[in-house]
């Protein structure tokens, strides 16, 4: 936790992280909260703790392979909300055994509900974006994380400084694809009158277009597309959660492979 009392939103911000139990404590750069806090389970859905993972053994493998050179640098999961997106950073904390945060669900969680029914981010977007580059700052002093980043975090040059604290990745999912999940969800909801398909996607198409400079700043893209043509599979939807992670963590392997060799170039004979 940042030390000091801040004013409005920066407090707020400060206490949904202390409410999600990672708040930072001198010297153990969010390591020791996790080792005090093993074995329990957060209520509520900000912080999943470190579980015992249902996949498969490739992708448990892979976690294992990689996990010294990783030597607890945080993930950040950039990209357009999506199912995927939040399925594959989920399952990534679980098999390396980190704790998993949903940047955007940490803001709300914060700002606490409103009897209007409206969102932090529906009734406040410039206290929403200040409070978001709060959030961020406290994710991004700790360790062992991995963090689903709203689209806030690539909006400004402030917010991806903070990402270059851990390694940053593009989920990148067909707009299509979230757009029939966009529908669907509202037609769910009793608080929202649904879109068309047609008029989701050309809003995720205006959004995406606003985003794609800041997702490009990540230090690898995983694409559904390419994931499923190199499985070679007929359909985008025949792409899972596990397929997506496995490639995640293959290129979290050739990175963090890089880097050690640059390391050991840049040593004194």
């Amino acid at each position: 936790m940042v030390q000091g009392k801040r004013e409005g939103v920066g407090t707020s911000a400060d206490a949904g992280v202390r409410r999600s139990g990672l708040d930072r404590r001198a010297g153990t750069g969010g390591q020791g909260v996790a080792q005090q806090k093993a074995g329990e389970r957060e209520e509520g859905n900000l912080a999943t703790e470190p579980a015992t993972s249902h996949g498969s053994l490739a992708l448990k493998k892979k976690a294992t392979d990689i996990c010294a050179d990783l030597k607890g640098a945080s993930i950040f999961i950039v990209g357009m909300k999506s199912a995927m997106k939040t399925s594959v950073g989920k399952l990534i904390a679980d098999e390396l055994r980190y704790y998993y945060f949903d940047s955007d669900n940490v803001v709300e969680e914060a700002a606490g509900e409103d009897s209007s029914g409206k969102s932090f981010k529906e009734r406040d977007e410039d206290g929403f974006q200040k409070s978001e580059t709060e959030v961020l700052k406290q994710l991004s002093s700790l360790g062992r994380l991995v963090v689903n980043a709203g689209n806030g975090a690539v909006q400004s040059m402030t917010n991806l400084a903070l990402l270059r604290h851990g390694i940053t990745i593009w989920i990148d999912v067909p707009l299509d694809i979230i757009a029939k999940e966009s529908v669907r969800d509202d037609e769910q909801s009793t608080m929202s009158t649904p879109d068309t398909f047609s008029e989701a996607l050309d809003e995720l198409t205006l959004l995406y277009e606003e985003n794609k400079g800041g997702y490009a700043t990540a230090d690898t893209t995983i694409s559904l597309q390419t994931v499923a043509t190199k499985l070679a599979y007929d359909e985008y939807e025949q792409v899972t959660a596990e397929d997506m992670a496995l490639e995640v963590l293959s290129q979290i392997e050739k990175l963090t492979r890089v880097k050690k060799l640059m390391e050991e170039a840049g040593r004194p004979f």
